[in-house]
C-alpha cells in the first residue's frame, strides 16, 4: 500500500529566522494522524536565515540525522562533538543518555536549507555519540546509497534503530529500485520530482510504504530522495 503525504499538507512554522515544514507532528504543530511512521518520528525541512541558528538545547534517547541541501551547519555539543556540515555530508548524533548541542548558520548571506530526521532508538540509555561523513550521493547518481543502518553496510553509519536511511540522486531519465527488507518504508522527495511505482511525487511530498516488496523510482527531469526502510 502506498499513501501520499502531500507537501502542501505538511505542518508549517515560521519564526522569521527559521522557516520549517513538518511531515510529522513537531513543536507547535500537532496532528494525531501524523505522529510518525514505525521507527521514523521526525522529518523536518528547515530554512535558517544567515547568521542565525538553534541555541544550545538538549535531547535524549533519539537517533538524529541531518542532511544538508544548501549552505552549511556549524555544530557543537556538550560531549565534545563539533564540525561544519556541508552538502554531500551526513551528520549522525545518538542522543542516548542526554546531550546538549547548538546548530548555527555561519554564513553572512546564504540561507541554510537542510533536512532534520529523528528515528526512535531500539535501545535506551546508550552513551551519546557524534559523527559526520561525506557520502557519494551527489557524485554517484542513479544509485541507492545506504547512509545509516543497523549493520553499517557499505560504509553507512551504524545506528541504534529499527530503521535505516538511504538516498539517491536521479538524473533526468534515471531510475533506481529498492527491495525492502521488511516491506515498510517512507520516501521523501528533497529535490525535483520523481515517480515511485507509477505515483508522481514533487519536492516535499512523502510516500508511506506498507507491505511492499520493492519500490521503483524514476525521474524525467532529475530529483533527489531520502528513502527509509523500516521494520
Amino acid at each position: 500500500m502506498l499513501t501520499i503525504r502531500p507537501s502542501e499538507e505538511r505542518g508549517h512554522g515560521n519564526r522569521g529566522w527559521l522557516d520549517s515544514r513538518f511531515t510529522f507532528s513537531f513543536s507547535g504543530y500537532h496532528d494525531p494522524e501524523h505522529m510518525g511512521f514505525r521507527a521514523l518520528r521526525v522529518i523536518n525541512e528547515d530554512h535558517v536565515a544567515p547568521g542565525t541558528g538553534f541555541g544550545k538545547h538538549s535531547h535524549s534517547d533519539m537517533e538524529i540525522l541531518t542532511y544538508v541541501l544548501e549552505g552549511a551547519i556549524q555544530h557543537e555539543d556538550s560531549h565534545g562533538g563539533k564540525g561544519l556540515l556541508v552538502p554531500g555530508e551526513l551528520q549522525y548524533m545518538s542522543a542516548g543518555t542526554g546531550v546538549a548541542h547548538s546548530e548555527f548558520n555561519p554564513s553572512a548571506d546564504q540561507t541554510l536549507h537542510f533536512m532534520q530526521i529523528w528515528l526512535l532508538p531500539n535501545k535506551l540509555g546508550i552513551a551519546p555519540s557524534y559523527h559526520q561523513k561525506r557520502f557519494a550521493v551527489q557524485d554517484g547518481p542513479n544509485k541507492i546509497h545506504p547512509l545509516a543502518s543497523s549493520d553499517g553496510r557499505d560504509g553507512s553509519f551504524v545506528i541504534h534503530s529499527d530503521g535505516e536511511l538511504l538516498a539517491a540522486k536521479l538524473d533526468g531519465g534515471g531510475s533506481v529500485t529498492h527491495n525492502f527488507i521488511h516491506g515498510h518504508g517512507w520516501l521523501q522527495v528533497v529535490r525535483g520530482g520523481v515517480t515511485a511505482n507509477g505515483i508522481a511525487l514533487k519536492h516535499g511530498d512523502g510516500l508511506r510504504i506498507s507491505d511492499e516488496v520493492a519500490l521503483k523510482i524514476d525521474s524525467a527531469d532529475g530529483g533527489e530522495v531520502l528513502l527509509f526502510d523500516l521494520q
